[in-house]
């Protein structure tokens, strides 16, 4: 039996951070953080190598993500 996903709202994902940052955060979070689809998030978690597998969750430490996207800075 397949259960419903609980949907983050941006506010309520930001209640969860202290002083605005988390350092490691869900696949939905980021996405939500990065104004990102859950996929294309994912990849860029991948190709960052910032994604962890615990068990059976996914988490994305942000500072690695963040590092990754300023290579695509356009100047």
């Amino acid at each position: 039996m397949a259960y419903k996903r609980k949907t983050l709202s941006l506010d309520d994902t930001r209640k969860l951070f202290k002083d605005g940052r988390k350092k490691f955060v869900t696949v939905e979070e980021g996405a939500l953080l990065y104004s990102l689809g859950i996929h294309r998030f994912r990849d860029i978690a991948k190709d960052a190598k910032a994604l962890y597998h615990v068990g059976r969750s996914a988490l994305v430490n942000i500072e690695i993500v963040d590092e990754f996207m300023e290579m695509f800075r356009d100047e």
